[in-house]
């Protein structure tokens, strides 16, 4: 009876494990003037429209979560072109944008 139920219990979960498929995305911090990149930062409810939309863009359901990250939380180097210019407060931000299918 023991046996069996190892055997059958680990196949419940597969499915429900695949169903809750998600990824994080990394998302440059752009102030565009219309507020929705620091909805996003602070992880203010404004910007939950904006996180949905980025996940539908990528094919996915919903936004779980969102909020900034410091570039030191980011494994690996984050590029930086030789061109861009850093100024104000969002200089070097980025947005993390978990997405759920």
């Amino acid at each position: 009876m023991i046996a069996c139920t190892l055997f059958v219990a680990p196949s419940f979960l597969a499915p429900s494990a695949a169903l809750a498929d998600s990824r994080v995305f990394i998302v440059a911090n752009q102030a565009d003037g219309y507020g929705i990149d620091q909805c996003l930062a602070r992880g203010d409810r404004c910007g939950a429209s904006a996180a949905r939309a980025y996940c539908r863009s990528r094919d996915f359901a919903l936004a779980t979560n969102y909020r900034r990250v410091d570039p030191d939380e980011i494994t690996g180097a984050v590029p930086h072109a030789a061109n861009e210019k850093c100024s104000g407060n969002a200089c070097g931000e980025y947005v993390a944008i978990t997405c759920q299918r």
